[in-house]
């Protein structure tokens, strides 16, 4: 039997690894007791909602697909082909309900297409002039959130690799013990619809630390749904999971699982947060449900 240890790092999006709902409601700059400029909160999230919606429609056929969203970009796989893409005209395929098996086949395609553009990166979607400006939003959002997004990205890095590079005299915190042969990997599960939660990993920088293939959106059939689905595709005993995220939703349903829950609060106070969340925190919630990597040591 294979002895690595898997842990599976299942994330929320909205209000987790990215703040928007609470910059353009101002939720955001109230937890602030009013530090913060809630109008420039607010106009930082109508710019990030005009680049969502732009590069959906423009570039991954939102609005051609948008009343079939699926799970996951591999939902539909069985009716692809494998048809090479590379002069298929998407604008003249005729897409349109009723979703038959031939419309299943086109909206298929479109997945691959997609994964593909994702894979690329938006260094190949955008010109010079567009980097420039979504390189700009960037860093003012990170700055006017005390580092939030920069923070999450630091974290989603160590949740990969299982180390936390420490300051302090500790040198390195570690989700394992030393002699434990272990992987790590970060999985989203959004209750938005897939396609703009894809472009959303795309213009937060988050997509060469969450793969498409690991991207759920749980819009249509709830996040125990998608949780489930997720313990079926890591089926074996020596794999463990952790839910991070901020709803009441993905909180029941870790419940349900058994699986541990990291809610996280807005709060300037909390630990809970970024910046301020960190591996060895993940570590603390994961030992309390599957026990730490010493108690194996002494059960041996």
């Amino acid at each position: 039997m294979d002895a690595t240890l898997t842990k599976v790092f299942i994330w929320d999006m909205d209000e987790t690894l990215i703040l928007l709902k609470s910059l353009l409601n101002g939720t955001f700059a109230q937890s602030f007791n009013d530090l913060k400029d809630a109008d420039k909160g607010v106009q930082i999230g109508r710019m990030w909602e005009n680049h969502i919606l732009n590069v959906c429609d423009e570039c991954f056929f939102y609005e051609q697909i948008e009343n079939n969203n699926t799970p996951f970009l591999d939902a539909l796989k069985q009716y692809d082909d494998g048809r090479d893409l590379s002069d298929y005209e998407f604008d003249r395929d005729e897409l349109c309900p009723p979703f038959d098996d031939l419309s299943l086949k086109k909206i298929a395609y479109r997945h691959r297409a997609i994964a593909h553009k994702y894979e690329e990166g938006l260094q190949n979607i955008f010109d010079k002039e567009l980097l420039r400006v979504w390189d700009e939003l960037y860093d003012m959002t990170d700055e006017y959130t005390d580092r939030w997004l920069s923070s999450a990205r630091v974290l989603l890095e160590q949740c990969s690799s299982g180390k936390e590079v420490s300051t302090s005299s500790l040198g390195l915190a570690s989700l394992d013990s030393a002699d434990t042969k272990s992987e790590h990997v970060n999985i989203l599960v959004t209750s938005g619809s897939l396609i703009p939660s894809l472009v959303k990993c795309l213009l937060f920088r988050l997509d060469n630390l969450i793969t498409h293939g690991n991207v759920y959106s749980s819009w249509e059939v709830g996040k125990l749904q998608c949780f489930q689905w997720i313990k079926e595709r890591f089926n074996n005993p020596n794999v463990q999971f952790c839910v991070i995220g901020d709803g009441w939703e993905e909180g029941e349903a870790a419940q349900a699982m058994q699986w541990p829950f990291v809610k996280i609060d807005l709060g300037p106070g909390s630990c809970h947060r970024f910046p301020g969340l960190s591996l060895r925190t993940l570590g603390c919630y994961l030992s309390v449900v599957y026990g730490s990597p010493s108690d194996e040591t002494d059960e041996e």
